[in-house]
Formats: structure tokens, sequence, C-alpha cells
């Protein structure tokens, strides 16, 4: 399964769409087998989903996306974990061993 994580540095960045960079991490049978980090082509309505779809991802993980962002990964059959926060080992680690925490969406919009 490849995961799409919003990143800033090494933190989890609150917002999918506005992060500098995703952190591209595939995990099979709980193992981390490949990590690759892409930078943001930019915001626009649209573009991101079908940018992370031609990456192959199949879930992304960020604090919080906007209600179109969500509609559009839907449509992608691109899961969302959103509420999630902190270090992006951390995060991996919960990818990984199938405990990451999530919550409510950061975005306020």
């Amino acid at each position: 399964m490849r995961y799409a994580i919003a990143t800033d540095g090494e933190q989890v960045w609150a917002h999918f769409g506005r992060c500098p960079q995703y952190l591209l991490v595939d995990i099979d049978d709980g193992e981390v087998v490949d990590q690759l980090f892409v930078d943001n082509p930019g915001h626009e309505p649209g573009l991101l989903p079908r940018f992370l779809d031609q990456y192959g991802v199949d879930c992304v993980v960020a604090g919080g996306a906007g209600p179109r962002a969500v509609n559009l990964l839907g449509e992608l059959d691109i899961s969302l974990y959103v509420g999630v926060e902190g270090p992006i080992d951390q995060v991996v680690e919960g990818l990984r061993t199938g405990e990451l925490a999530t919550g409510e969406s950061t975005c306020e919009h």
C-alpha cells in the first residue's frame, strides 16, 4: 500500500493541499519497503488528487483536508486519514503497525 503523508520537514503538515512536500511510503506486510519525497506541484483546485493518483497513492495522511479534496480523493478511490499530527517517523510507524492515531480534520473550510 502506498501512503502520501503531507509534510513540512520532519512533521505532518496541517493542510493536505498546502504542504511543501509529500512523503510517499510503501508498506507491505507491515514493513516499509520504500520511501520517496515529492514536491507539492501547487495548490490548484483538483490538481493534487490527480497528481497523487499518478504516483499510485492509495491513502493520504494529513492534519486536514477541505471538502472538495475529500470528494476528489474519494472519486479516485484514495483513502484519507485526517487529524494526524506529529513527527513523520512516528506516523510511519503507526501506519506500519496499524495503530495510527487519527482525529478531526484541522481544515476550517
